[in-house]
């Protein structure tokens, strides 16, 4: 699932939860204020007051007292000698006993929003954590053919870096691949065959961005000094390996795709199969060693 797609499911579901609890507020009618009428006792008064012609404009208060006086009977009711009916007692639900109306729709708004947000933040977390696999970094990435990113190499001094895959790529020379074999893994040397090398822009010390050097040839590290020759073998500083590699298909019309997924943890220091010491000055301070 997308990082969009969770998005989009999640804020859903909050807008229909959010309707959800407006509709049962609005139509709450115990919650109006101290000494409010509902709906119904209005209409209901409304109703007697009309039949009553007690809204007529040319009634005064005397009159209607007048009227009420009249009405009063001073005649006794006898009291009947018959006991008065018993009503059978039924129990109460123990379920509904101090639960009001106002409670049970505030739990139950309350209730709603707490499953939605927990929703929300569970698929943003899992569309965070979980790879995409159908392109972009985290799954496989195709970078163009082999052709241009070998031109781009040259055009770019050395170095060619790919954005989309977080990726450094430069030439590994053929003389150097019996060497490799020797060193590298299976899904590493499929690229190297094929003349380049992909390397991860991350620092295997504390994962700053490498950028390159002109002047030496190298990679080296801005942030404590790390250096690397343009394949991306340890030469100096305080890195515990090599840069890190992708590895990476080529298809027969050459088109290179970028397995950012996997990641292939760079050679140990002291690994030199190209023998590349710096062509010049550094850009950082560290010693070569």
């Amino acid at each position: 699932m997308s990082t969009a797609a969770a998005i989009a499911i999640a804020i859903a579901a909050l807008v229909v939860l959010g309707a959800i609890s407006f509709f049962a507020l609005a139509r709450r009618s115990d919650v109006r204020g101290a000494g409010a009428l509902s709906m119904e006792t209005r209409q209901r008064d409304k109703a007697h007051r009309a039949a009553e012609h007690l809204d007529d404009p040319g009634r005064t208060a005397a009159d209607a007292e007048a009227e009420g006086v009249a009405a009063r009977s001073t005649e006794l009711v006898p009291v009947s000698d018959e006991p008065p009916a018993l009503v059978p007692w039924v129990p109460p639900d123990p379920e509904l006993i101090g639960v009001s109306r106002r409670q049970f729709f505030n739990r139950a708004t309350v209730s709603l929003m707490s499953v939605g947000l927990g929703a929300f933040a569970a698929a943003a977390f899992v569309a965070f954590l979980w790879p995409s696999g159908t392109g972009g970094f985290g799954g496989s990435v195709a970078v163009g053919k082999l052709d241009a990113i070998k031109d781009g190499i040259k055009q770019g001094g050395g170095f060619f870096y790919a954005p989309e895959a977080k990726s450094w790529i430069t030439e590994y020379p053929a003389e150097a691949l019996p060497a490799a074999r020797t060193i590298y893994p299976a899904n590493a040397l499929v690229a190297m065959e094929a003349g380049i090398v992909i390397l991860s822009q991350k620092c295997p010390h504390l994962g700053c961005r490498v950028p390159e050097c002109k002047t030496s040839q190298w990679f080296e590290c801005q942030c404590h000094g790390s250096q690397y020759n343009r394949v991306g073998e340890k030469k100096a500083g305080p890195a515990p390996r090599g840069m890190d590699r992708f590895p990476a298909s080529i298809s027969a019309s050459g088109e290179v795709v970028i397995d950012t997924g996997t990641t292939i943890p760079g050679p140990s220091i002291g690994v030199n199969t190209t023998g590349q010491e710096a062509e010049g000055p550094h850009c950082t301070g560290g010693d070569e060693h």
